[in-house]
């Protein structure tokens, strides 16, 4: 995403919009995959995925009307607290563990309201909130957790892609080419990021991240 608008000078409603035509078929695809390898609790999932469409597309509608350059800026910041979470995630003791759950699963809605508010506002984003959240407050394993992310996103993404295309905010020429690498080549992604330990990972995407938010927030 931060591509299209250093690389190809897209505004960042426009590459956001874009992007999410790559992210919302790659979604369903990982959370179709995902539900065939692993038992997912699905009343937990589609009351995630429910409560996050609403989110999703209010916070799309007020992504595509504010001003571009500050939503750039904005999302220039969460890019640098999401790197600063993975940083701190690296720190000793730090790693995903199951955990007694210390809310009540009444809250899961509430979860998918916040997760769907990423995932509108930015087009990415919800699962990174979701996955830990389900872990460290609602006492769910890993696994568990990273497919009921997958759950919360993967309607968002359809319908903020419908809500950014509404409103004239997506590229099809670019996006559709997009989309096809990326369903072409994630299997080798994930391949290869399962070679690589993980810490080191985790770093350097944290560095990229930086990185990134930085050219983006000296260019404007």
């Amino acid at each position: 995403m931060p591509a299209l608008g250093l690389l190809y000078g897209m505004d960042q409603q426009l590459a956001q919009g874009t992007a999410l035509v790559m992210i919302a078929p790659n979604v369903l695809i990982g959370f179709w995959q995902y539900r065939r390898r692993a038992d997912i609790a699905l009343r937990t999932a589609v009351v995630l995925g429910l409560s996050a469409v609403l989110a999703t597309y209010a916070s799309a509608r007020l992504a595509t009307a504010i001003d571009a350059v500050l939503l750039r800026r904005i999302f220039a910041c969460f890019m640098i607290g999401l790197a600063l979470y993975f940083l701190w995630r690296l720190l000793p003791g730090r790693a995903a563990t199951v955990q007694q759950a210390r809310l009540s699963p009444r809250w899961i809605p509430a979860l998918g309201v916040v997760g769907g508010a990423f995932s509108g506002f930015f087009s990415v984003g919800g699962g990174v909130v979701a996955a830990p959240a389900l872990v460290g407050l609602f006492g769910f394993r890993q696994a568990a957790a990273q497919g009921l992310a997958l759950a919360l996103v993967t309607p968002g993404a359809v319908v903020a892609l419908a809500t950014y295309a509404h409103a004239g905010h997506v590229d099809w020429a670019s996006g559709i080419p997009l989309s096809l690498g990326g369903m072409l080549t994630i299997s080798w992604g994930v391949a290869l990021a399962h070679r690589m330990p993980e810490r080191r990972l985790r770093a350097a995407f944290a560095l990229c991240l930086i990185a990134t938010a930085g050219i983006m927030l000296a260019r404007g």
